[in-house]
């Protein structure tokens, strides 16, 4: 399917059907093609390619794969083009997004498909689903300039930390500004704005729900990690994302020589090594 605007998308979202949709922000070619495989085989029922001007993809696009072609680039294409497929999709459908170079894991993802997890989270009267961002880094930048690099990939294993999310002085109910990996460690290249390493990254869409700015839903509900009577489950999504950035930016590359610290290990591309280091959790799902 292909869609030719945002306001395309909203008219006939429905046709992807109610299974879980994913949106993938396509801000460069890099790694389109592996973010694809490693969500098909996640078992989402569509993922959708948002694609602004200048920006190829694969063709031809594999099944369960769609297009939407920007016209121009947006302010802020990320909620432009979430907040189009929100409005068109049916209620209680769970929909999600990320940015290519990034891939979502959940837990159990070895053994178990994406659908699973997010009907447990149904059964739990969870409406969304936090994760948090593992920055992946090359173990070397000789090799992979543009900080991206699959085959060889790194993540901090220590430096993670959350603050309380303040409401005015007083903390938000079940909600932390998590942060750590790239960065945190280099944090004087990267915008205060852009520090956490949380997201709100699936969720399910009702009326007059939209994402806001710093990956936030305008439902405080949907924006805690936890339910008030025990743990939630939680997912994790590594991503090339903030080391693409840092490696190729004019105002931080002459400045890094590379990422990895004592802190690093290799990452194995196993959701079993992020429920390890603490990045994501099964909740009461076993």
């Amino acid at each position: 399917m292909h869609f030719t605007s945002p306001e395309d998308l909203t008219a006939r979202a429905a046709r992807l059907g109610a299974g879980p949709a994913l949106m993938v922000i396509c801000e460069d070619e890099c790694e389109i093609r592996g973010t694809i495989r490693h969500h098909l085989d996640a078992g989402f029922g569509a993922i959708l390619l948002a694609v602004p001007p200048g920006v190829r993809v694969p063709d031809p696009l594999p099944e369960r794969v769609h297009r939407l072609s920007l016209g121009t680039r947006p302010e802020d294409v990320t909620l432009a083009c979430v907040n189009a497929l929100i409005a068109g999709r049916p209620a209680g459908s769970w929909t999600g997004y990320l940015y290519n170079a990034e891939y979502l894991f959940h837990p159990f993802a070895e053994s178990r498909r994406i659908g699973e997890a997010l009907a447990f989270c149904t059964e739990e009267r969870r409406d969304s689903v936090v994760a948090f961002v593992a920055d992946l880094y090359p173990g070397t930048l000789d090799r992979s300039a543009n900080g991206v690099d699959p085959d060889d990939a790194w993540l901090d294993a220590t430096g993670y930390f959350a603050l309380a999310r303040m409401d005015g002085q007083v903390p938000k109910d079940r909600q932390l500004d998590f942060h750590g990996g790239l960065r945190w460690r280099f944090e004087e290249h990267v915008p205060p704005s852009r520090r956490r390493m949380d997201r709100v990254a699936l969720f399910r869409a009702k009326r007059d729900l939209r994402l806001l700015p710093g990956h936030l839903l305008n439902d405080e509900e949907m924006n805690t990690y936890a339910c008030p009577w025990h743990h939630s489950l939680t997912a994790s999504i590594a991503s090339f994302r903030a080391a693409k950035a840092l490696a190729t930016n004019p105002g931080s590359r002459a400045a890094i020589r590379g990422f990895r610290w004592g802190g690093s290990v290799r990452f194995e591309w196993r959701a079993q090594q992020l429920l390890d280091l603490g990045l994501m959790e099964p909740g009461q799902w076993f």
